[in-house]
């Protein structure tokens, strides 16, 4: 079922996790596993038809050779020409780029006739795992006794820093960089390929690609095309190049087989993907603080965002342009995090992990040595939560400002760079290492080139306002007097006459200061810099105070991790932290309240019964008369009675496993992960088989319209599909 290329370069060996990071689990569902953890899996008799071998080989090519990660999502190769499949939400800012009013391909839907018409997907990089080792021993031993903890933090910091340089020395042109797999406890170090020539191919229309729109966002029923084509380009000589025109397609050294006959109700199924963060292994305490303080503070100001941004570009294409990558993902992270919340409480979620710690507290007081060895941890936990609860409310506030200004964002990262360019390589904060400087530049040239002034004037006049009910913030020299209503009047003032006299947005000369030193820029005056320039200090304490709680929270939570293994007879699956990692399950239903269930296939006509003409349910035109004239070729299912267009499986997966292919038994590729169900944005804490169901666009939905509206069979044909 491989489809191998002839070709095989040399690559390191994919080198298997030591055993002590290895959960020994029951067979199920729940968990994102290393790679080196399936042979620990009786997947052939949970239904998979192939060598398990086939799927993960560290000693020759595997299915997992075929997968990569695109931005902050997942995608595959489907192609020998470096064709690769994601979501339509993952291509999105290639899609926004290359898109303006005379040209909306974000509307209208955007495909390459040829390899020459594919757009340069600027700012995107293509990831692929090449081998990772375990490196805990050598990263630990330079925690010392006596160590404060902030001095524990920066000897750590730094010595994750010198293996990977070491490791990139030895390796000229991969990348390396080590992955805290169980916080305080065990490292792994990672070789990668990175590819820098990354262009658009096929993107269905948006009101395809995002159907439902955020109406429909972590529901079920959907009924959403999340799904675009991109293709990875290298130098002649197949090394990795940036953009350039006489580039040519990559050559994939594995590349996934689509199943254009599709899946059914029952069948096995799996996944790899770049799962971003889960916190599966944190306290009561831990819990309590997010959902009583952390995410309410999110959904307050996201929410806000998006209603204020939304409403002043309403009658501006152009501006809805520049915004619309901005306000889908405030959106994404508003409608999740307000899931959270809800399963954090109709799960019951704290009080059950406080019982479950009170019996942990009583297993540990029963034995002295495991009290002197532990008796300090969840009381420590508790201190810790209790004490960054004090302070949340102001470093909230400052991330804000700092992050969701892209012009306060911009001058902070001319401004710090300046002085983190004058430090040693290994004692530089990661952004500002030199390894890492060609990626911050192209983040700043994309921000720069798609900025609002009106976007971040909004955001931080509305930031000063809210300065006024946090003491920390209103102490800050630069904010004082702008409280109150006068105060209000006073920052528009400052506001207006800022982005009057900056030139910090113009990308040659936000390109020219990042090669500059400090005094360089404070002799420039432009306001914004001054600004960062003033608040500086604090920002540094703020940095520092989370250096010091790192430092205290590893050795805790190393200590919870320990204890729960020592009680339960176990190890565990490590959270997710946006390496490789494998799932499976089967392709099913459920029951999210009484009487109800959810079956596990929608189908075209699904699309009809939501159409009203506006968005987010409208369609394009002469898709309705497609379905009525049932032009489905080969790609309808007889039980259902039509395309299926998306599908629910009980894979355990989070955000980072977007644009993961869905593979069946034989590992074919059958659908393409994009969401999860509403009850399952609870996965992040806590899974369970009843509710957590992930959601993907059926691969038979991406191959019908690929063909029938973009027209594009030249892709079908590239990926071996047949339309007989």
């Amino acid at each position: 079922m491989l489809r191998r290329l002839i070709r095989r370069p040399a690559t390191l060996a994919v080198l298997a996790l030591v055993p002590l990071l290895v959960p020994v689990l029951s067979l199920g569902e729940e968990g994102m596993f290393p790679m080196s953890e399936l042979k620990k899996l009786d997947l052939e008799a949970a239904g998979l038809e192939i060598d398990p071998r086939l799927i993960y080989n560290p000693e020759g090519l595997s299915l997992v050779d075929g997968i990569c990660k695109i931005g902050g999502c997942t995608g595959s190769f489907v192609s020998d020409r470096g064709l690769m499949l994601t979501n339509h939400h993952c291509a999105f800012r290639a899609i926004r780029d290359a898109s303006d009013p005379e040209n909306d391909y974000l509307a209208d839907g955007f495909v390459a006739r040829s390899l020459e018409d594919e757009v340069p997907a600027v700012g995107f990089t293509v990831r692929i795992t090449e081998s990772y080792r375990d490196v805990s021993a050598g990263v630990l031993a330079v925690v010392q006794d006596g160590m404060t903890p902030i001095e524990r933090t920066r000897a750590i910091e730094k010595r994750l820093k010198e293996l990977s340089l070491a490791e990139e020395e030895a390796n000229p042109g991969k990348r390396c960089d080590i992955s805290e797999m169980f916080q305080g406890k065990a490292y792994v170090l990672f070789t990668y390929t990175y590819l820098k020539d990354v262009r658009l191919v096929y993107a269905p229309p948006q009101s395809i690609g995002s159907f439902g729109g955020e109406e429909d966002n972590w529901m079920w029923p959907r009924h959403s095309g999340d799904f675009s084509f991109m293709r990875a380009y290298v130098a002649p000589d197949g090394s990795s190049a940036e953009y350039a025109e006489q580039n040519v397609p990559y050559r994939p050294r594995q590349i996934l087989e689509v199943a254009g006959e599709g899946v059914a109700e029952g069948d096995f199924v799996f996944l790899f993907g770049y799962p971003g963060s889960t916190f599966r292994h944190r306290s009561a305490a831990y819990l309590e603080n997010v959902s009583d303080f952390f995410m309410p503070s999110v959904v307050d100001w996201y929410g806000w965002q998006i209603a204020n941004l939304e409403a002043s570009a309403e009658d501006d294409r152009a501006r809805q342009l520049a915004l619309a990558d901005r306000v889908k993902s405030l959106h994404n992270t508003y409608k999740n995090f307000q899931g959270k919340l809800q399963g954090i409480e109709r799960l019951s979620l704290v009080e059950k992990r406080r019982a479950e710690e009170e019996a942990l507290a009583r297993f540990i007081a029963a034995d002295p040595e495991l009290e002197s060895r532990f008796g300090e941890v969840l009381p420590g936990l508790q201190e810790y939560y209790c004490k960054l609860n004090e302070t949340i409310g102001f470093e909230l506030w400052l991330r804000y400002l700092l992050n969701h200004s892209k012009t306060m964002n911009a001058a902070l990262t001319v401004y710090e760079n300046s002085i983190e360019k004058t430090r040693p390589e290994a004692d530089r904060e990661w952004s500002y290492m030199e390894r890492n400087l060609d990626r911050t530049r192209d983040d700043l040239k994309v921000m720069a080139e798609n900025h609002d002034p009106e976007a971040d004037a909004l955001i931080m006049a509305e930031l000063l306002r809210r300065a006024g009910d946090i003491p920390a913030a209103a102490e800050l020299e630069p904010f004082g007097g702008m409280t109150g209503e006068e105060g209000r009047r006073k920052a528009r003032r400052f506001l207006d006459e800022a982005f009057a006299r900056s030139r910090l947005m113009d990308p040659e000369f936000l390109l020219n200061a990042m090669d500059r030193d400090t005094r360089w820029l404070e002799l420039r005056r432009d306001p914004f810099l001054d600004l960062v320039a003033e608040i500086f200090p604090a920002y540094l304490e703020v940095r520092k105070a989370g250096k010091e709680r790192k430092g205290r929270l590893d050795p805790l939570l190393a200590g919870l991790q320990e204890m729960r293994s020592l009680y339960m007879g176990q190890e565990f699956v490590p959270d997710a932290n946006g390496t490789l990692r494998f799932t499976y399950g089967r392709i099913e239903g459920y029951s999210p309240r009484d009487a109800v269930w959810m079956r596990p296939f929608t189908r075209l006509e699904g699309i009809l019964e939501k159409e009203t003409g506006q968005a987010p349910f409208a369609i394009p035109a002469g898709f309705r008369e497609l379905v009525e004239r049932r032009e489905f070729g080969p790609f309808a299912q007889e039980d259902i009675g039509g395309v299926p267009v998306n599908m629910l499986y009980s894979t355990d997966t989070t955000g980072g496993n977007s644009g993961s292919p869905v593979l069946n038994a034989r590992g074919q590729v059958v659908g393409l992960n994009f969401d999860r169900a509403w009850e399952a944005t609870i996965n992040d804490f806590a899974w369970d088989h009843s509710y957590s169901r992930s959601i993907g666009v059926d691969i038979r939905y991406v191959l019908w319209v690929t063909w029938k509206i973009g027209g594009a069979e030249r892709l079908l044909r590239e990926m071996g599909v047949a339309l007989d």
